[in-house]
């Protein structure tokens, strides 16, 4: 497959992302394509999530929205981590106000078997909608995107969105071999929804763990790690920058960078120049202004952001994110406002 090609591939989130010179802090946003925007409220508006996320006409313009507005760094395709699922036959729901609702959930050995493997060929609506926007992007990446094994693993499990994941710590320490089977699988799923992302011309990959952080270090390390290890490992020569990123993962970033990312995403509760001792020196870092600070006022909004991109220098490389997704209710003049600062502040 190769290194990444075209225009985007010498551009400032790649290199920022492989540690090589650049001439400003690349910026991009976490479910930047959103809520957030009134010109996707518009677009959205009767269409299901689910449904959204399989047509490509409603994917590329979508994506194209904060790109346009923004002038962020980098589009993020418009996807949900639960698709491959969807796509693979599962009864799955996104309801408003709730998040995915899994009809049937997993909960023994059987249960994991009779789950659908993802088939390549469901996924032309994907290879269509990321060679539209490679074209229309020129030289800004695209970053194609994947929920990660142990975050999908807790949608089945628990049937929807969950505080303590009780039933999937529960369900993991008690069917071990049931739960290695269950994030075998997923992990190949996962996998194959990057590689198709890849080979139609996306630039990098962001791997979504959201909730691997209600894990301990032991855990994480014996039953998650090889997991998503092996999501990496399948993209094989697939020679694009690869970020791993989790929700309130201090205590396992060095395992999360151990999974073969050349990113490590950081939320919020960990200050940048700490998360790179955490890591080590063979990694760059995504984030972590935290996504409330954009609710504030604009002195307080400019002071955090001048911290997080001083922070940011002390990594190999930088690229400037929110610690978690845009909120809902953050004014889209703040985010383009954002993108201007960290553009002036990082500018060599």
């Amino acid at each position: 497959m190769g290194t990444a090609a075209g225009p985007a591939a010498d551009s400032a989130l790649v290199r920022a992302a492989r540690g090589l010179p650049v001439d400003r802090t690349p910026v991009w946003f976490m479910r930047q394509a959103g809520r957030s925007l009134p010109e996707y409220r518009a677009l959205r508006a009767g269409t299901a999530m689910l449904q959204a996320c399989q047509d490509p006409d409603l994917v590329t313009e979508i994506t194209l929205q904060p790109v346009r507005r923004h002038g962020v760094d980098a589009a993020i395709l418009f996807s949900d981590i639960v698709l491959p699922l969807v796509v693979a036959g599962m009864d799955i729901e996104i309801k408003p106000g709730v998040g995915p609702v899994v009809a049937s959930p997993v909960r023994s050995v059987a249960d994991v078997d009779a789950l659908p493997p993802l088939e390549p060929d469901r996924l032309e609506f994907l290879a269509t909608s990321v060679r539209r926007l490679v074209a229309e992007l020129g030289s800004t990446p695209l970053i194609g995107f994947a929920g990660a094994p142990f975050t999908l693993a807790t949608y089945l499990i628990e049937g929807g969105p969950s505080k303590e994941h009780a039933r999937t710590k529960a369900f993991m320490y008690a069917e071990p071999e049931a739960w290695r089977r269950l994030l075998e699988r997923l992990a190949v799923s996962a996998a194959t929804f990057l590689q198709v992302q890849v080979d139609a011309g996306a630039s990098a990959v962001q791997l979504f763990d959201s909730w691997a952080g209600v894990l301990s270090a032991t855990d994480y390390a014996s039953r998650v790690l090889p997991h998503s290890r092996a999501v990496f490992d399948a993209l094989g020569d697939r020679d694009v920058p690869k970020v791993h990123f989790g929700v309130g993962t201090g205590e396992l970033l060095p395992l999360i960078g151990d999974a073969g990312a050349d990113v490590v995403g950081v939320d919020w509760r960990v200050p940048l120049d700490e998360a790179a001792r955490r890591v080590g020196p063979g990694y760059s870092l995504q984030g972590n202004l935290d996504p409330a600070v954009l609710l504030a006022d604009r002195e307080t909004v400019d002071r955090e952001v001048r911290r997080v991109v001083e922070q940011g220098r002390a990594a190999r490389g930088h690229v400037f994110n929110l610690g978690h997704g845009v909120l809902p209710d953050t004014d889209p003049g703040v985010l383009t406002h954002v993108v201007e600062l960290v553009h002036e502040l990082s500018a060599r």
